[in-house]
């Protein structure tokens, strides 16, 4: 095959020989995925993205999947109508229509898709409306239904650099009205509960109260007057009368009388920093969260304080805050977790995840656990049964690759900077640590029988190491040379005792795993059966490449255990599914979409039941049943 005009060999095993043609055609695969779980929220950089609905689940996204959680019974259900990272969300005042504001995307062929707002039904999951294709710059990046007027309008903030504010009759599908509302970031817009023609937007050095009259909008600018202009206005949420409450980056809380744009009452200083998110509770109390204090704190109608609590620093900043069932909070903080919460010091995190970009994955040998890493030099240990980190650990440098084990009690961890290292998966002690280069380590895996460790680098060697101790041992025996660029995929031979590489110049070599050495008589290895189909090039996989592909367009790719099925990652959002083997060009597949982007991994359990991706910048990780 050819990759960006380079020709790559594959060699044909002998017994395939006689009966290969390459106009075979092959039959899509017999099973399919379903989502079952996501793992993770998107709190570091969107606010006001959790709600809890009245059947009990709470609503929130990550990556393109707009997650229904129902936290009692441990169950999720997933609207997938997005194709890009979802930004915003916001529940109609009948709290069963949702409204979630996409980001522009990339399809595979190169086009742009269209940044929008997608309406629909959060009991059936079904797609109501789709809003502002074409519209939209960038991104939505705040949305709001109106609340007095039966819920008949929506706004929307883009992220084009005028930030359009635009007001639809979203049942209609059409623009009501349009303004330019600020150069500066807009952070949220909301309508006026009370006032359907009113919307408050606030943001870098601003709040403003826009008039709607027809089909235009007129802005009054709120008036800071004697009181400290704050540089950012964080968030806005009403009281009971009416009243608009601020909280800024200054820790202040101010509040605007209603209907005006003047200041009639502050709380100086509720916060220490930026006070990221303010809501009112059914009882007409209000509750502030705070960024660098990590603090809840509870307000009496009078404005004095009643209570506080601190969210954990491994938990993070408060993001967003949402009332809970009577007594309970849902806390979203900066860091992906989500927190369930009561006064005075109850906080039980519900969902955790990665913070950045995210590429380390691997599967227990025997039991339903996974391993992931991250940028955000987070280790995690998952049971993918009670979709629960088992625990976490934090390590010194940003994580990028990880191997169990086949006795599953420890598991390799290779970083960005040249450094792996080995953890004990029942204590999470550190077992071993070295160095190779200073580059990235892209795999860390055991040979099939335990004895050896590779490791390769983008310096463009593999490290081979001699095992011993089940995993506690380790002595430094080869060492790879000949890819002239770094190495990206490797897989072990079923009998541990050879080794394939893919490289980024698409090179595909083959190695005697105890001394390094290359072996370069193809007839040695043309018909070796290999453990694992992780090499993205080869005979078996090479079907999984498009048409036109440039060689990156795919991260990675798994054989399922009873060979039977191929799972691949790719740039455009999408995991695909192929039959196993998947040795004719352009093999049909099924797609599923979920991630944003770049996936970069994918696995399948020790059971083939369930297959795991890993989403990159989106840092997700998703569970779909396989069936």
């Amino acid at each position: 095959m050819f990759l960006r005009g380079r020709p790559v060999t594959m060699y044909i095993p002998d017994q395939q020989r006689e009966r290969y043609s390459l106009d075979h055609k092959v039959a899509l695969p017999d099973r399919k995925l379903k989502l079952q779980w996501a793992y993770g929220y998107r709190g570091r950089d969107c606010r006001s993205n959790l709600y809890l609905l009245p059947s009990g689940e709470i609503v929130y996204f990550i990556a393109s999947v707009v997650v229904l959680y129902d936290t009692e019974g441990q169950q999720q259900r997933h609207y997938l109508g997005h194709s890009d990272d979802v930004k915003c969300l916001s529940v109609h005042p009948d709290m069963v229509t949702i409204a979630t504001g996409q980001m522009a995307g990339n399809s595979k062929d190169g086009k742009l898709l269209a940044p929008h707002v997608r309406v629909w039904d959060s009991v059936s999951l079904d797609t109501l409306h789709v809003i502002g294709t074409g519209v939209f710059d960038r991104a939505v990046t705040c949305v709001a239904f109106s609340t007095s007027n039966g819920g008949s309008f929506l706004c929307a903030v883009d992220d084009a650099n005028d930030h359009i504010l635009s007001v639809w009759s979203w049942q209609k599908e059409e623009q009501v009205a349009e303004v330019k509302c600020s150069n500066d970031s807009v952070l949220a817009a909301v309508f006026h509960p009370m006032d359907a023609n009113l919307i408050v937007t606030c943001g870098k050095s601003h709040i403003n109260f826009w008039s709607m009259e027809g089909n235009s909008l007129t802005k009054r600018q709120g008036l800071f007057e004697k009181h400290e202009k704050p540089k950012y206005v964080l968030c806005v949420a009403f009281a009971e009368n009416g009243d608009a409450i601020t909280g800024d980056s200054n820790g202040n809380v101010y509040v605007w009388a209603k209907g005006g744009n003047r200041i009639s009452q502050q709380v100086r200083g509720a916060h220490e920093g930026g006070i990221f998110s303010v809501c009112v509770l059914k009882d007409g109390t209000v509750v502030s969260g705070g960024g660098k204090d990590r603090k809840v704190v509870l307000w009496g109608h009078d404005y004095r304080k009643q209570a506080e609590m601190e969210v954990g620093e491994l938990l993070g900043p408060v993001r967003t805050l949402a009332e809970g069932k009577p007594g309970q909070l849902f806390i979203g903080t900066t860091k992906n977790a989500i927190v369930r919460a009561a006064f005075p010091d109850t906080l039980a995190p519900i969902v955790q995840g990665h913070t950045d970009e995210l590429w380390g994955l691997d599967i227990h040998p025997s039991m339903d656990q996974m391993v992931t890493c991250s940028q955000d030099k987070l280790v995690y240990l998952w049971d993918t049964i009670s979709h629960q980190p088992l625990w976490s650990k934090t390590i010194e440098d940003p994580g990028r690759s990880a191997g169990f084990h086949p006795s599953g009690g420890v598991v390799a961890v290779g970083t960005m900077k040249g450094r792996w290292l080995v953890l004990d998966t029942d204590t999470r002690d550190l077992v071993s640590t070295h160095t190779d280069g200073n580059e990235i380590i892209s795999n860390v895996k055991y040979s099939p029988d335990g004895n050896f460790l590779a490791v390769s680098s983008h310096d463009n060697f593999v490290y081979i190491y001699a095992v011993g101790e089940g995993g506690r041992k380790y002595a430094r025996v080869g060492k790879c040379t000949g890819h002239s660029s770094s190495v990206t995929h490797l897989d072990w031979s079923a009998s541990s005792q050879y080794l394939v590489t893919n490289s980024g110049d698409y090179e595909i070599l083959y190695w005697e795993a105890s001394s390094g050495t290359r072996v370069v008589t193809m007839d040695a290895v043309r018909d070796v059966e290999w453990a694992t189909s992780t090499c993205t090039l080869g005979f078996h996989t090479f079907g999984i490449w498009p048409e036109g592909a440039d060689g990156t367009d795919i991260n990675a790719v798994c054989r399922s255990h009873d060979r039977s099925l191929l799972a691949s990652a790719d740039d455009f959002g999408k995991v695909n599914l192929f039959s196993f083997p998947c040795s004719q060009s352009r093999a049909p597949k099924l797609e599923y979409g979920g991630h944003s982007s770049h996936v970069t991994n994918v696995a399948f359990l020790h059971d083939d039941s369930r297959l795991i991706s890993t989403g990159g910048k989106d840092t997700s990780v998703l569970q779909w049943a396989v069936a």
